[in-house]
């Protein structure tokens, strides 16, 4: 498995990174919020947990600071509102990785900044191995008040038949990044049969519009088909053309220059600075957090998905149908326009009704 957290870059290529304050382009909270109509909602305290590789020493220290910047309420592991646990769900933690725990600090800000009220759980894995990721998936789901669990890696097509008990969890809502190479086909666990895709969006600011913001295809985002897992009954009438699992289900902001997060990140095991990131592991916790606002997903009946749900309510979400993201055939599978498409899905969130 591989992280797809992305990071902005400016005219000649130097990263927005190693900044004393938020980026001045970078994505607030406020503006999160405000583009995707979440405005008002709150999640009276569920918890959205984050699965990862490796450990975060400063993780606690790194999201305080983001929160302290943005007003947020402080979460930490003293209140309960903050818990961080191995994969087994230990407090033995794995050895620091930075770019992982680079990884996590976008998914514990991206969520702080969809649900300010949520509860956070981050799971760190011992390995980037399917079996480890999956059995802190395990683990997240059978922690007391988890509505939703994030999964911001990715690798090639999987079969359910192989890995699918780790990600079948029926009424919990696990969402899973589509990747950040373009038209690529598919990518496991994005393919699952049991999770939420979750493709990538450029989301930019649109004075004058209606909705305030305007919102295309990243160029990055992965879609596709799985060669092996079965096509979701939910996504019958929306015409794929998949003969297996289609990807995407929905999408978020991706794009790392348009719509690309202002986060607070680890430079060093001891250090942390401003930057800018983006990528469809971007989009995995924006959309797991807005699952945990809806409250949907617990009253589900046992054998049900959560990714069955924005199937149900395409209405009310913001079609995507502008941009591509590669050369494919058919069209739809590259190609956004109106309706269900590859890469953005059915659309984005506009408020919590889809989800």
């Amino acid at each position: 498995m591989a992280c797809a957290a992305r990071q902005a870059t400016d005219a000649v290529g130097r990263a927005v990174a190693g900044m004393a304050s938020p980026p001045a382009g970078a994505l607030t909270p406020a503006q999160l919020r405000s583009a995707y109509n979440l405005k008002g909602t709150a999640s009276g305290g569920r918890t959205v947990a984050i699965v990862d590789a490796y450990g975060y020493p400063n993780l606690e220290r790194d999201l305080a600071a983001y929160r302290k910047q943005f007003g947020l309420p402080p979460c930490t592991t003293a209140s309960g509102c903050l818990t961080i646990v191995n994969e087994n769900g230990g407090k033995a933690l794995p050895r620091f990785d930075l770019g992982w725990a680079q990884e996590q600090a976008l998914d514990v800000d991206a969520v702080s900044a969809a649900c300010p009220d949520c509860r956070i759980v981050v799971l760190q894995a011992s390995t980037t191995e399917i079996t480890s990721v999956g059995t802190a998936v395990q683990t997240a789901a059978k922690m007391h008040g988890v509505v939703a669990i994030s999964n911001s890696y990715g690798g090639a097509d999987a079969s359910d038949d192989a890995y699918g008990k780790y990600y079948n969890v029926p009424g919990i809502a696990v969402t899973a990044s589509a990747g950040d190479s373009g038209y690529q086909g598919g990518s496991y666990p994005a393919t699952s049969s049991y999770v939420t895709a979750v493709g990538g969006t450029s989301l930019a600011p649109a004075p004058g519009t209606k909705r305030g913001w305007a919102e295309s295809v990243w160029a990055g985002t992965g879609s596709g088909c799985s060669a092996f897992n079965d096509p979701l009954g939910a996504a019958d009438e929306y015409g794929t053309g998949c003969d297996n699992r289609a990807m995407n289900d929905v999408s978020a902001a991706s794009d790392p220059a348009h719509g690309g997060l202002a986060v607070y990140y680890p430079t060093s095991a001891a250090s942390a600075s401003w930057g800018q990131f983006g990528g469809t592991s971007e989009a995995s916790p924006i959309v797991a957090s807005v699952y945990a606002l809806a409250g949907h997903t617990g009253s589900k009946a046992k054998g049900t998905y959560a990714n069955s749900i924005p199937y149900e309510h395409s209405e009310a979400l913001f079609d995507v149908q502008s941009g591509s993201n590669g050369t494919c055939t058919p069209a739809l599978w590259c190609t956004a326009g109106p309706g269900w498409d590859g890469p953005t899905g059915l659309g984005t969130p506009n408020g919590t009704k889809g989800f």
